[in-house]
């Protein structure tokens, strides 16, 4: 493992960003937006059909500043890269557990193999409809190693 700097680095003066906003293409955009909403437990705050010919569903974290947004994929060849992970880092295992109940409850079942860093730092990883990871642990990442 690389070491990193014991203080976070300054955000660029130049680059000033008030929200952030990751997109995913979904070739399963229905049962994708189902896992999100009602399994994960991510809020909507908003969707759009036909807006310049796409389909998406937008979810906001608490007070909205980061968003993930799933757009229905027009190409079912679309491929997942092997590292296309969201990861919340949440403060113990209790919180991990409460996480992860929704899931558990209905049948979701964490990955059989997952990333060797996430077996070695505690992380439970569970695959999204199109096969994307979603990972929990119980730390909260920092300039540090690990948790």
């Amino acid at each position: 493992m690389t070491s990193r700097p014991d203080a976070a680095p300054e955000w660029p003066s130049h680059l000033l960003v008030k929200s952030l906003r990751f997109v995913r293409s979904s070739r399963n955009y229905e049962a994708t937006v189902e896992f999100y909403r009602d399994l994960v437990g991510l809020a909507v705050i908003d969707e759009f059909q036909d807006s310049y010919g796409e389909d998406g569903t937008i979810f906001g974290l608490p007070g909205w500043p980061t968003h993930l947004e799933v757009v229905r994929s027009r190409d079912a060849t679309d491929p997942i890269h092997t590292f296309d992970d969201i990861v919340f880092y949440l403060p113990n295992e209790a919180a991990v557990q409460e996480a992860t109940r929704t899931l558990r409850a209905n049948g979701v079942k964490p990955a059989a193999r997952q990333h060797p860093y996430w077996d070695d730092w505690g992380g439970t990883t569970f695959l999204d409809p199109d096969g994307r990871k979603v990972v929990y642990v119980s730390w909260v990442y920092g300039p540090h190693l690990g948790p």
